[in-house]
């Protein structure tokens, strides 16, 4: 079970103790003691570690909520934690959020860059001062803009050109928004050279817009959450989805594929302790080169919904949609009322929607054709709405729904009926 693990035995169970205290911690937790009363409190092997039940996020947020973390040294930093699809929990970490560990193996900026920091800042979101600890630690200089409305792009994006901005980072669901824009109106970003990521995973279509914008740039990635912080990062020599994992995160791949991430790094605040995030994966050789075994994310496992009593699963409904000519990014809002479904859009983003065409490029997608097809290819669909199928509908939009929190655009989002545009 141990070639389940992304270290080996010999590298990781000399700092079990890590988990083990974590796991000590839990036990403390009237709500989630009982499933580790069967179990030694000592961790000494990784087949140990894989025989605990895993966490997921509403075990962690238990937790949290007891034991109330509080750093060793520095300040308790509070994060709102989740949110783009349902309600926000409150996260930990210290001054510092974790990335010295990072920085010492990962360094995609350097003194020289002038890096633009463009997660949203404030509201308790914590990528934005993620991203400014590891500017502090290249020393390098740093624009920290936060959140732009669209009206402003244009200005900010002139500002950036003559500023010779070498780095940009944020999601991607934001910095599709930048270049998308850039590459509308004919901005060029000629000095910038690197694209930072975290939050969603990489979009083909931001691939395109950053080559027009800014030839010279190439994408390096983080992934992790505010429960993990960051696990694992990529350069430009690896592939989009497949991530080398810090020394002090511990990867397991469990049943049907599903991850789960231990920490191994002693001033972790948050008791992560097979932490399941609802990605799926697999360890595998990166053909960057570099050593060691590497992690291939393969999208989200937890994207089955329940509409009327049906599973809908997300994912799929979404990547149909995309494959549709002129449709950028597609997005499926569940409205609620009283805890049952009564409507479901497919929100279609086009090629155009962020530029001076956006009605030609809605225009050319045929929705009333792709929504017949969805409706008969997808059995949630027609069943839950056999009596009502003009509940379901398929609509071009000049842009998706996101969390003004974050900027992250979910895959799906469930609204209550009294928030449903008109």
């Amino acid at each position: 079970m141990t070639d389940a693990f992304s270290l080996p035995p010999e590298a990781a169970e000399p700092r079990l103790s890590v988990a083990a205290r974590a796991l000590g911690l839990l036990r403390t937790v009237p709500a989630l003691a009982p499933r580790y009363a069967d179990r030694p409190a000592a961790l000494t092997t990784l087949d140990e570690l894989a025989a605990l039940p895993p966490l997921v996020k509403d075990d962690l947020n238990v937790a949290l909520d007891h034991l109330e973390p509080r750093a060793g040294t520095g300040a308790t930093w509070l994060f709102q934690s989740g949110g783009s699809t349902g309600a926000p929990k409150v996260g930990y970490a210290p001054t510092g959020f974790y990335m010295a560990g990072v920085h010492a193996h990962w360094q995609p900026l350097d003194r020289e860059d002038t890096f633009v920091n463009a997660w949203g800042a404030g509201r308790m979101w914590g990528a934005h001062f993620l991203a400014a600890a590891l500017a502090d630690l290249a020393g390098c200089r740093v624009m920290a803009l936060g959140s732009v409305t669209r009206e402003e792009y244009g200005d900010w994006l002139g500002f950036l050109a003559d500023q010779r901005a070498t780095a940009i980072g944020g999601t991607p669901s934001v910095l599709r928004l930048w270049f998308a824009h850039a590459r509308a109106t004919g901005l060029k970003l000629p000095a910038l050279r690197k694209v930072i990521w975290l939050g969603e995973a990489w979009q083909p279509q931001l691939a395109e817009d950053v080559a027009a914008v800014a030839p010279q740039a190439r994408r390096w990635g983080m992934f992790g959450s505010t429960e993990t912080w960051v696990v694992g990062t990529n350069t430009p020599d690896c592939p989009a989805d497949t991530f080398h994992p810090l020394p002090e995160q511990l990867v397991h791949v469990g049943p049907d594929g599903l991850l789960d991430f231990t920490t191994l790094n002693p001033e972790m605040l948050n008791p992560v302790l097979r932490y399941r995030t609802g990605d799926a994966g697999e360890l595998t050789t990166c053909p960057c080169g570099r050593p060691g075994r590497a992690m291939r994310v393969l999208g989200r496992r937890d994207s089955v919904v329940q509409v009327r009593g049906l599973g809908l699963h997300v994912d799929e409904l979404v990547a149909r949609a995309e494959r549709e000519p002129g449709v950028a990014r597609a997005q499926v809002v569940i409205t609620e009322h009283g805890g049952r479904a009564t409507g479901v859009d497919v929100l279609l983003l086009t090629h155009r929607s962020a530029g001076p065409d956006a009605a030609v490029g809605a225009a050319a997608v045929d929705t009333a054709r792709l929504r017949t097809e969805l409706l008969s290819a997808t059995f949630t669909l027609s069943t839950a709405f056999q009596h009502d199928p003009e509940n379901f509908r398929v609509r071009a939009v000049e842009e998706l729904v996101s969390n003004d929190r974050t900027g992250k655009t979910a895959g799906f989002v469930v609204r209550p009926a009294d928030q449903e545009e008109a």
